[in-house]
């Protein structure tokens, strides 16, 4: 008998979690009934949205309950399959694979990829969620065309950072904004984004005078409230706003006292649009085959933050939502 071991939410958290909210506990795999597949997690990944989930407010996936594990995104081996579709050995990539050892799931929550793409935990960063995140984000809704500033928040996040780089190959100037001196330079020397924004350092509203100097013509926004409310007040006419992400907002117990967009939207005859990459899961062949041939060729790079075992999880996603992470948030589960 197989013993998976598994991060659970203990109990709901109250504005930033904390460790004890999250428990680890060994339990029994049950046996690989017909029609399902029995997944070895390789790679787990963390992300934000993750803490929605961990909500009971409203959102477009559903709330987990006390004692539950967690769901994400997760790379795995097959190594029990009792269908058609996948056979032992297989690599596979599912959304709602856990915060565990070992998953039991049925085909149609899984895809295969391949290994001999790319490594395969780029199958839940630059050729998965976030990767297609940022490309259809940015085309899609923020619509970008050359000679256009974009400016995009949590810029050396796993979607910001290749959210910069889709629009300098799209031919516009771009700005991100990020916390850390670090985090600015690699934004600068090795994105190669035409400036960077230290949010926790300089002034907001200063730096984007200095360098959208006609205004803002597609923000992305990743993180909501005060560095959102400085970038709206900034839209130069008929700018886009794409919604991708609130990290800002999720650990918040009361309402944050912001700008009222309103105006600068109306006066400006700017539109926001908050998007879900799910709406893309057609279209995401195009994506993938996009994102890889521009890794291939050198226009695409991308940082990983790698965290090395399960039981790490927890403490590397509280991390998270404090912005320690430093590109797409990783956590190496076996070998």
């Amino acid at each position: 008998m197989t013993i998976n071991k598994q991060v659970l939410m203990k109990t709901r958290p109250v504005g930033m979690p904390k460790l004890t909210d999250f428990q680890i506990i060994e339990s029994k795999m049950p046996e690989v009934r017909h029609g399902e597949v029995l997944i070895k997690i390789l790679w787990l990944s963390l992300d934000p949205y993750m803490r929605g989930r961990m909500s009971k407010a409203k959102s477009y996936a559903t709330s987990l309950n006390e004692g539950d594990v967690i769901v994400g995104g997760a790379v795995g081996k097959v190594i029990n399959s009792q269908t058609h579709e996948y056979k032992e050995g297989d690599i596979v990539e599912g959304f709602t694979l856990g915060w565990q050892e070992y998953a039991i799931v049925t085909p149609a929550s899984i895809r295969k990829i391949n290994p001999d793409l790319a490594p395969i935990q780029t199958a839940v960063g630059v050729l998965g969620m976030p990767g297609m995140t940022a490309f259809f984000g940015l085309l899609h809704i923020g619509k970008p065309i050359p000679g256009d500033t974009v400016v995009v928040s949590a810029a050396s996040g796993a979607v910001g950072q290749l959210v910069g780089q889709i629009a300098k190959i799209g031919g516009c100037h771009v700005v991100g904004i990020a916390g850390g001196k670090e985090k600015c330079d690699y934004l600068t020397n090795t994105l190669k984004f035409d400036a960077a924004i230290d949010y926790k350092n300089e002034n907001i509203d200063e730096m984007l005078d200095k360098y959208c100097p006609n205004g803002v013509n597609v923000y992305f926004d990743n993180v909501g409230g005060r560095i959102t409310d400085s970038v709206i007040n900034k839209l130069a006419n008929y700018a886009r706003v794409a919604v991708c992400g609130v990290i800002s907002q999720y650990n918040l117990t009361a309402p944050e006292p912001g700008l009222r967009t309103h105006r600068a939207m109306l006066t400006n005859q700017a539109t926001t649009e908050g998007f879900l990459v799910f709406q893309f899961a057609q279209k995401y062949h195009i994506g993938l085959e996009r994102m890889a041939k521009w890794i291939k060729e050198g226009k695409i790079i991308y940082k990983e933050d790698v965290v090395e075992g399960l039981e790490k999880a927890p403490e590397a996603f509280i991390g998270l939502m404090n912005g320690k992470n430093f590109g797409k948030l990783l956590v190496k589960v076996s070998d």
